[in-house]
């Protein structure tokens, strides 16, 4: 049974241990300036952040990220919203390779080209910075589903194939990958339901409509808080610091179950090697503060710090991990 206190805990802040592949939060890091005439003029004018519309997680990270570099660039650095999709991206990509246009981005970056034509490769037009912020899904159910844990969960859907449903947010979104993930790894036939806003897809949870979702914490704390929902795992690898009683997917019977949701900092590709390292440098020593910390977590996410090559093989990870998911799944743009 969960405890009422990290109920409580999760109003204040929210703390997950990430199991990503060799990243950990590194102060200090260590610059060689392999191009010193470019390391001593940049930065000599502003730098744009370019990031998908205001409102959301990613545009959130950004601002905060935006603060933090132009503390310690010299520098004003401005957040340039555009749509969301493969646009900030396409902008990103085909800007000079000179450290003064850079991206915020989430899963989008990556996912989207997996399900549609993009106007950019992911990897090859990038030169990653550091991941910058992370955070697991949480698997609840409404209470009316007899289920306490993902076995009997597992179960229940092979009892029942197609008759469960769980609601996402749209095709290729983290809740909906996760779902598919689901789907894909235990064996099982759980309908997606996509809505259109999370204020519509959590009536709709509450309500008893959908029988679960694979939710950010911060959305359903109030419901784990009030009863209405109950949650039985967490997606990340690593069981999260702040529910240490709810075991992850992966540890109840799916092997090889991960979802985590990620963003970071890119440069176009062909970005002096220089630039990388102090944007590197000055970024992870932010995230590393005890303010950037807070801020994050009022969001639900934790700072994650790493080097470009760490970022780099994180994200082929998942890349390899979601391809698989989609194809079996047959997963098709909207």
């Amino acid at each position: 049974m969960l405890r009422r206190t990290s109920f409580e805990a999760l109003t204040m802040r929210i703390a997950y241990p990430l199991h990503l592949p060799a990243l950990m939060l590194t102060v200090g890091v260590t610059v060689t300036w392999t191009c010193a005439g470019t390391a001593q003029e940049y930065p000599v004018k502003p730098v744009r952040i370019v990031a998908i519309g205001p409102g959301g997680t990613v545009d959130f990270a950004a601002r905060l990220i935006a603060q933090g570099l132009a503390a310690h660039l010299g520098q004003q650095v401005v957040v340039e919203n555009r749509p969301s999709g493969v646009i900030p991206g396409d902008i990103v990509a085909k800007s000079a390779p000179d450290g003064y246009t850079l991206l915020v981005s989430g899963g989008n970056h990556w996912t989207l080209p997996l399900l549609q034509s993009a106007p950019y490769d992911a990897i090859k037009d990038f030169a990653p910075i550091s991941l910058t912020n992370a955070a697991p899904n949480l698997l609840v159910l409404h209470v009316s589903l007899p289920v306490k844990s993902v076995r009997e969960l597992i179960a229940l859907a092979k009892a029942r194939p197609g008759e469960l449903n769980y609601s996402s947010a749209g095709t290729g979104s983290t809740s909906h990958l996760a779902g598919a993930m689901f789907n894909y790894l235990a064996g099982v036939n759980i309908v997606r339901v996509p809505y259109s806003n999370g204020s519509a897809r959590m009536a709709a949870l509450i309500g008893g409509e959908m029988q679960l979702e694979f939710s950010t914490a911060g959305s359903v704390a109030p419901y784990l808080k009030s009863g209405r929902l109950r949650l039985i795992a967490v997606t990340s690898a690593a069981p999260s610091a702040l529910f240490p009683d709810v075991p992850t997917v992966a540890s109840s019977g799916v092997a090889g179950y991960e979802t985590v949701q990620m963003s970071g900092l890119w440069a176009p590709a062909r970005t002096p090697v220089a630039v990388i390292d102090r944007l590197n440098q000055d970024i992870v020593r932010y995230l590393g503060t005890q303010a950037a910390k807070d801020a994050f977590m009022k969001a639900g996410v934790e700072t994650v710090g790493s080097t470009p090559e760490q970022f780099a093989a994180t994200i082929k990870a998942d890349v390899a991990r979601l391809e698989k998911v989609i194809k079996a799944a047959g997963i098709r743009p909207d």
